[in-house]
């Protein structure tokens, strides 16, 4: 395999002159450059990355652990920040932990051993990376996305779930809905908790009251939304409306409604959190909280080169606004 000094050699030049014409980034006159560029093809040269990367210190890659699932709201965040890695010259390298801590922790190691300039981290809450293995490696910043708390150095980027989570109960209310339902998410994650907490401060401040049977936890994913639906719908008198805490349920809940022969929302509103691109083409258009899956890639990349920027920079913690997507999932009473 050819190296840089053989295609020097080969254009009786040095390999700084080289490196120069490889990398664009020094006047060399035109013809210099063309028996550079004679030479490199001559002898198929190609340049090494690894060798680039030991040199300036820097591999141009971000890496990035996800619990993934069949939630479309991961997916589009990803493409967010795949998007965002391109048009700054940076690659991403994904790693899917599927909720196992072992798993997640080795490929925090191989990801850290690869010498990522980055790491982007937006897992499951019930498992906590290794604080050891994060500490043989502290120059490498990390970015914690939408997943808190979280004990240590990392920039933290969270949707205001509280907000939101009042924002579609109050939506709801102000449409004349008195007898209201929450499908809830697992309440080891903490926008979980805090949408289901801005569900009760919404019902509790109209003075409303909410029967236990009223909130049924879901998991988050479709099947979870249509398991808490039918149970909902065993109740007697049914919701007339009901707040689910993700999309991904509600489409799980709009498919529980379609086989009891029940209408969205002639018998039962329904309003989502996420905003998933599905929301949109559902019969009715789903009505539901706006999470902004690209600007969150965005900002996560941002951060995370601003810290290399900057490493002494104190910790930051950035919350995004939610915004009511009014579709038509919820009518008025």
């Amino acid at each position: 395999m050819a190296t840089m000094k053989d295609v020097a050699r080969l254009a009786g030049v040095s390999t700084s002159t080289v490196s120069h014409v490889i990398n664009n980034n020094r006047f060399v006159s035109e013809a210099v450059r063309e028996k550079i560029t004679s030479a490199i093809a001559e002898l198929n040269y190609a340049p090494s990355a690894l060798a680039r990367s030991l040199k300036l210190n820097q591999t141009r890659t971000i890496g990035m652990l996800l619990t993934a699932s069949s939630n479309p709201f991961y997916s589009e965040v990803v493409r967010g920040v795949e998007r965002s890695c391109y048009e700054r010259g940076y690659s991403l390298i994904l790693c899917n932990t599927e909720g196992d801590e072992n798993r997640m922790n080795r490929s925090l190691e191989t990801l850290l051993q690869k010498r990522v300039d980055g790491l982007l981290i937006m897992c499951t809450e019930s498992h906590l990376p290794s604080a050891d293995i994060l500490n043989r490696y502290p120059s490498i910043p990390s970015v914690m996305m939408d997943w808190a708390p979280f004990e240590g150095s990392s920039d933290i980027i969270q949707d205001n779930s509280l907000l939101g989570g009042e924002m579609a109960t109050r939506f709801l209310i102000s449409r004349g809905y008195r007898r209201i339902a929450c499908i809830a998410g697992p309440q080891d994650k903490t926008p979980a908790r805090l949408r289901l907490e801005g569900f009760q401060l919404a019902m509790k401040s109209a003075g409303l009251p909410v029967p236990p049977s009223c909130v049924v936890s879901g998991d988050f994913e479709f099947k979870g939304g249509f398991n808490a639906m039918n149970q909902l719908l065993s109740l007697s008198p049914l919701p007339e409306a009901v707040f689910t805490c993700n999309d991904a349920m509600a489409v799980g809940g709009y498919h529980a409604l379609f086989q009891a022969g029940l209408s969205v929302p002639q018998d039962i509103a329904v309003i989502g959190y996420d905003d998933i691109e599905l929301a949109r083409y559902m019969t009715p258009p789903l009505t539901t909280i706006h999470q902004p899956k690209d600007e969150l890639g965005e900002l996560a990349i941002d951060t995370l080169l601003h810290r290399l920027g900057e490493p002494g920079d104190s910790q930051q913690l950035l919350i995004l606004t939610p915004e009511l997507v009014e579709r038509g999932s919820v009518g008025e009473i």
